[in-house]
């Protein structure tokens, strides 16, 4: 995932945006705790939505406690006092989704590209291996998932929707492990590839303009820039209101204001941010 899942902090309350940077810092101390410092760099805001999500589904109350950042020692962050519950699944979702995109990524680059690659995954190798063994279930949600991704890409078709399914089913399946009952399980799906057919094509958006200049797979590859704009405006948009309903259909218990926030607002910026840096692109 990219980091395109993300509140909108202007139209947060104090207490919402102080649990919320709570939630961030606690996922990259399990992160830490659970597959070392190197592990904490690959933190994004899409995992922090995965914890919150995780937590939101269930009544245990979330305690905080102020201690010390393992990169700035001088700051104080706000932690959960309990980190064995709401995090070990996306700590280990994003370790494992991390090591496949740098096995795709030694797959795609030349060069010194491809050799930072290559040493990225001997550093991450043992962490994968580790989140594999805990969930094996998201280890094959996610390796068949580039397997399909791999495959479509390689026939060259430049479908947006077609292209958009594997993330976005590899996504559907991984928040379907939070549903406690085949119903909310079905939320949890269409909720998660929603959010997942977003992700893909905001990512294919902001890399149009790089992916022609490679040579590499883009699913608008065979549209004009306008075209583009246009077509994948619609599919996002798309994708982000059927997201609000799937949303709108879970049994929330709490953080429901900051879910809201990403989903009714964050998506919405995100997107606007995403085609007004394109739209500058089409004017140089």
């Amino acid at each position: 995932m990219f980091g395109y899942v993300r509140a909108y902090k202007p139209e947060m309350r104090v207490k919402e945006f102080e649990m919320y940077k709570a939630i961030y810092c606690s996922l990259c101390k399990k992160l830490g705790k659970n597959y070392g410092i190197l592990s904490r760099f690959t933190l994004n805001y899409d995992f922090t939505f995965l914890c919150l999500l995780e937590l939101s589904l269930n009544q245990n109350p979330v305690e905080l406690c102020q201690k010390r950042c393992t990169f700035n020692p001088i700051k104080k962050c706000n932690y959960c006092t309990d980190l064995s519950l709401g995090f070990d699944l996306p700590a280990a979702a994003a370790m494992i989704m991390l090591y496949y995109k740098i096995s795709d990524n030694i797959c795609d680059e030349k060069g010194v590209k491809k050799l930072g690659a290559k040493i990225s995954k001997m550093f991450f190798s043992s962490s994968h291996k580790k989140a594999a063994k805990a969930y094996p279930e998201i280890e094959r949600i996610v390796s068949d998932y580039i397997a399909e991704q791999r495959e479509f890409e390689k026939q060259g078709r430049c479908d947006p929707d077609a292209a958009a399914d594997p993330t976005a089913k590899a996504l559907g399946k991984i928040f379907m492990c939070f549903g406690s009952d085949s119903a909310s399980g079905r939320v949890l799906r269409r909720l998660g590839y929603c959010i997942g057919r977003y992700i893909y094509l905001i990512d294919a958006v902001s890399d149009f303009e790089s992916d022609l200049k490679n040579g590499s797979y883009n699913p608008f590859g065979n549209c004009t820039k306008q075209e583009m704009i246009a077509l994948s405006r619609q599919s996002i948009n798309l994708s982000a209101a059927e997201a609000q309903r799937a949303f709108e259909l879970l049994d929330i218990y709490k953080f429901k204001d900051i879910l809201g926030n990403i989903i009714y607002l964050g998506l919405e910026e995100t997107s606007k941010e995403v085609f007004k840096k394109v739209n500058k692109e089409k004017n140089k």
